[in-house]
Parts: structure tokens; sequence; C-alpha cells
């Protein structure tokens, strides 16, 4: 009986272990927001994806590769992540200014962000800093200091 419990206990943990959290920010109500921040954060997982893609090039080990792919890969999805469950979710409304122009600069960033991590070419690194630069401008407006 006991060699079932711990069975068992140890399924759970394994379940509870594998189950999908929800990083980005809440979808309650709460009107609790910090755009500049977000915006901040979209740009250092940029830099993080960068790096993590010179370092695959650079080939050190096989380990340390496989952990940059992982690093890179996360980084990748929690940018997704602040674009749809923040800025998509929460924050573009129908009635904005210019927003169609945020919507498809978003899913423009979405598509990037996806191909950083099939690839490593760097050149969807450069498009994410101008989408993300250019979306700043759109969504903060014009006179909007950096």
């Amino acid at each position: 009986m006991k060699t079932a419990s711990k069975i068992l206990a140890a399924l759970v943990l394994a379940a509870a272990a594998g189950a999908p959290t929800a990083r980005a920010h809440c979808q309650v109500p709460c009107g609790i927001y910090d755009d500049e921040m977000r915006i901040h954060m979209m740009e250092e997982h940029v830099a993080t994806i960068e790096k993590a893609m010179k370092q695959i090039g650079a080939k050190e080990n096989d380990n340390q590769t496989v952990r940059w792919i992982v690093n890179k890969e996360k980084h990748a999805d929690e940018l997704s992540e602040i674009v749809t469950y923040y800025f998509m979710a929460q924050r573009i409304k129908p009635d904005m200014e210019k927003y169609e122009e945020n919507l498809k600069t978003l899913h423009a960033i979405l598509v990037e962000s996806m191909k950083c991590k099939q690839t490593t070419d760097l050149a969807h690194v450069e498009k994410l800093k101008e989408l993300i630069h250019g979306f700043e401008h759109t969504y903060f407006g014009e006179a909007h200091q950096h």
C-alpha cells in the first residue's frame, strides 16, 4: 500500500510540474498597467534572443548550445505573451486612434518572434527591434520620448 501511495504522489507531482503557468499581466480588470515597462521588457527579451543566437553560433559545446536554444525559445515565448495577453487582449481597443496599425505591428512582432524560435538568423532580431520601436511610437504617439 505504501508503494502505491508513493507512486500516486509522484504522478501528482509530475502532473503539477508539467502544468502550464501564466506569466503575463493578470486579466482581471485591475487597472494597473505600465505600458512603458512592457515595451522595455519586450526589448530585453529581444536582446536576450540576440545573445542566445550569437552563443548558439559560437558552438561552445553541445550542452551549452542546447541551453542557449531553450533560453532563446523561452524569451521568444515571453515576448509573444506580452504582445498577445497584455497589448492585444487588454490595451489595444477598437476605438483607439491607429488601431489597425497597432494590430498589424503587433502581429508582425508575433511572426518575427516565431521566426526567431525557428532559426538563428539575426535579421529577425533586427526586424523585431524595428517593429518594437515603431510600435512604441505608434502606440504612445510620435512625441514620445525614450
